[in-house]
C-alpha cells in the first residue's frame, strides 16, 4: 500500500438545512471504514435509530451537536474535539446539529 494523504476540510460541499446529510469513505479495508460526514442543521429523523453491525468511533471535528443515546435520559452535548465509542448495536440518533455552521464529523468504522 503507498502512502495517502488529503485534508479533512478540502472539497465539501455547501450545504444547506433542507439538503441531506453528506458522508464521504477516505478509507475502507476488511476491518475498518473511515469517513467523513457533513452535518447542517439536519438530525435522524424522529422514530429513527442507527443499529451498526461494527464499532464505531466518532469524533466532531467542527461545529456542534446533540447525540442521543438509547437509554440516557438526555442527548450528549458535543462540541470540537469531542468524541465517543459507540459499541456495535448501540442505538443512537442525532438530535440537533447547529444550523448556522457545518458540523463536520469524522467517524470510524470497525469490524471485530
Amino acid at each position: 500500500m503507498s502512502v495517502v494523504s488529503g485534508n479533512l476540510k478540502a472539497g465539501l460541499p455547501g450545504l444547506g438545512q433542507s439538503d441531506p446529510e453528506w458522508f464521504d469513505g477516505l478509507v475502507q479495508t476488511p476491518n475498518a471504514r473511515i469517513e467523513r460526514i457533513l452535518s447542517h442543521g439536519q438530525v435522524t429523523p424522529q422514530g429513527q435509530w442507527y443499529d451498526q453491525a461494527e464499532d464505531e468511533f466518532v469524533v466532531l471535528m467542527q461545529g456542534a451537536a446533540q447525540l442521543q443515546i438509547e437509554g440516557e435520559s438526555q442527548p450528549r452535548q458535543l462540541v470540537v474535539g469531542d468524541w465517543l465509542l459507540l459499541p456495535a448495536h448501540c442505538r443512537h440518533r442525532v438530535v440537533w446539529t447547529d444550523p448556522n455552521q457545518p458540523s463536520l464529523w469524522l467517524a470510524l468504522h470497525l469490524r471485530t
